[in-house]
């Protein structure tokens, strides 16, 4: 079977309801925090994309048992240092940045060494950021140039609380350090700018030893060694990066509706929505309710008549970062020349993502002007695409393909878009759901 797919026409107009899969950052959180808990955790509708597959896969070589069926995962604890730790463990992280960085957290106290390794896009990322903060507690590691995968970490038995300065909004690198910290006697301190809460959110609802000082531009934390972590039964919500490919979709389509259940509209995921409505979108969000320390809504998108043109905020890029691919897809149909800036951390992603969404919309035929880590998007309401385009060789980015497929639904023309199996990382069922809303 060829991995390659080609769409030739536009999507028709719709009216439907879908459900999205679990959270990829929720999903893979509870898989590590389960299995140092004591007792058995359940979790319904967690993602069973290769990220989360990897996370399961990881905790299965410390010695912590898992079980899947029925669509309900088990897993047994085995305590906050029940970790078996044989010598030549190696842990395929394969695409999945949060597993690659939070597990070297929990790994800190391990006596023997441990190698993490990835896929190619995942090796070229930056494990410095972690790596730094991570060994200031004790720990050795070892980074291939430095910097990427291979890393080999060895950690200590005589760990010391630190203090740590996050300044690049990184969610993935707060936790690490908060992970670590739960491992080790004393207080750990994190000033860490503003991003995804998920974790702190999920240890408050554990009754775990975590405070937290929300400032303007940065969240102060404290987090102490933890005794006992007790099971969780969690039934993860929708994820809103996945959703958003859906929620564009909808924005781009002509007369058409859309009811997203049950999605996770944390306040720091919700930049893309932010933009979405300042640009003219209708997104309602119904039925909202708090779930395990989130919050979550059933999501209601309307196709606009107009869309406007943004000068969009920089302090919205982290609640948005997952999503910019698609909001330049909607700049690209919008009246007027949008422009997004600071957008620097796009390209540290599984691709350059800012690169690869200029690309896109070259190929389109939009207007841009791409520097110094901003974009100017020159719309077009009127856009439609008579071509052939080719969508190949972006290191299988689950998020250029997806962001490839909308594109093609809402523009028209031929597209060629190879490595369909790239969203097996975070949704594998996407087509099955892009084929719901085209019956």
């Amino acid at each position: 079977m060829s991995n390659k797919i080609i769409f030739k026409k536009k999507i028709n107009n719709f009216n439907k309801k879908i459900f999205v899969p679990g959270d990829k950052s929720l999903s893979i959180r509870w898989v590590l925090i389960a299995s140092l808990s004591k007792g058995v955790s359940k979790a319904q509708n967690l993602l069973m994309s290769e990220d989360v597959i990897a996370a399961l896969k990881a905790i299965k070589k410390l010695g912590v048992k898992v079980f899947y069926n029925n669509k309900i995962c088990k897993i047994k604890g085995v305590g906050i240092n029940g970790y078996k730790y044989k010598k030549g463990i190696i842990i395929n992280a394969q695409n999945s940045g949060t597993l690659g960085r939070l597990l070297p957290g929990l790994l800190i106290d391990s006596p023997v060494t441990i190698k993490i390794i990835g896929d190619k896009s995942l090796s070229k990322r930056d494990f410095k950021r972690i790596a730094k903060p991570l060994s200031k507690f004790g720990a050795d590691f070892n980074l291939k140039n430095g910097y990427g995968l291979p890393l080999i970490i060895k950690g200590s038995q005589k760990l010391k609380p630190i203090k740590f300065f996050e300044k690049k909004g990184s969610a993935q690198c707060k936790s690490s350090v908060i992970f670590a910290g739960i491992k080790t006697k004393g207080k750990t301190t994190i000033k860490a700018k503003k991003s995804r809460n998920h974790t702190e959110l999920l240890f408050k609802h554990l009754k775990l030893p975590i405070k937290v000082k929300r400032n303007k531009n940065f969240d102060l934390i404290e987090i102490n060694k933890v005794k006992k972590i007790n099971s969780i039964n969690y039934n993860i919500p929708s994820d809103i990066s996945s959703s958003a490919f859906f929620i564009a979709l909808t924005i781009l389509a002509k007369k058409s509706q859309l009811i997203i259940k049950n999605v996770n509209i944390n306040p720091t995921r919700v930049g893309m929505l932010t933009i979405l409505k300042k640009m003219g979108a209708s997104i309602l969000l119904n039925n909202k309710r708090t779930y395990k320390g989130e919050l979550i809504a059933d999501l209601n998108i309307k196709s606009p008549k107009v869309l406007k043109s943004i000068n969009c905020p920089a302090s919205l890029n982290s609640g948005a970062i997952d999503e910019f691919l698609v909001i330049f897809l909607i700049a690209a149909k919008a009246e007027g020349v949008s422009f997004f800036k600071n957008l620097g951390e796009l390209n540290k992603k599984e691709s350059p993502r800012l690169k690869w969404g200029s690309k896109i919309l070259r190929l389109m035929g939009v207007k841009i002007i791409s520097k110094n880590n901003s974009i100017k998007i020159f719309g077009n309401p009127k856009l439609v695409i008579n071509k052939k385009i080719v969508i190949k060789n972006y290191l299988k980015d689950h998020r250029v393909f997806m962001t490839s497929v909308i594109a093609a639904l809402s523009f028209g023309g031929e597209w060629h878009i190879h490595n369909q199996d790239a969203i097996k990382t975070s949704f594998p069922s996407f087509l099955k759901t892009i084929n719901v809303l085209k019956k």
